[in-house]
């Protein structure tokens, strides 16, 4: 019976060691795509309306404080889900 429960505990732990490493995977990918896509809608608005560079340097800006926000929260949600496991294992 006990040696279940170690499987189930290491199971428990490698799962929580592949979301860690999901989660470290995610945020330099974030951290490009914000700024990159913003840069491709300002230079597409910017060739309809004729408004060269103003509207790519304001989505550049957005992009970079969007993907700031979301990896901010993507760190504030591992840290939360961090604690809870401890306090479950603890």
């Amino acid at each position: 019976m006990q040696n279940i429960r170690i499987e189930m505990e290491n199971k428990d732990k490698y799962y929580s060691y592949l979301r860690q490493a999901g989660i470290y995977t995610v945020i330099p990918i974030i951290l490009a795509a914000g700024p990159i896509i913003g840069l491709l809608i300002g230079k597409f608005l910017d060739k309809k309306l004729h408004t060269e560079p103003f509207l790519m340097i304001l989505f550049l800006i957005f992009g970079c404080i969007a993907s700031g926000k979301e990896v901010y929260n993507l760190a504030k949600r591992a840290m939360q889900e961090m604690d809870e496991e401890n306090k479950k294992n603890n």
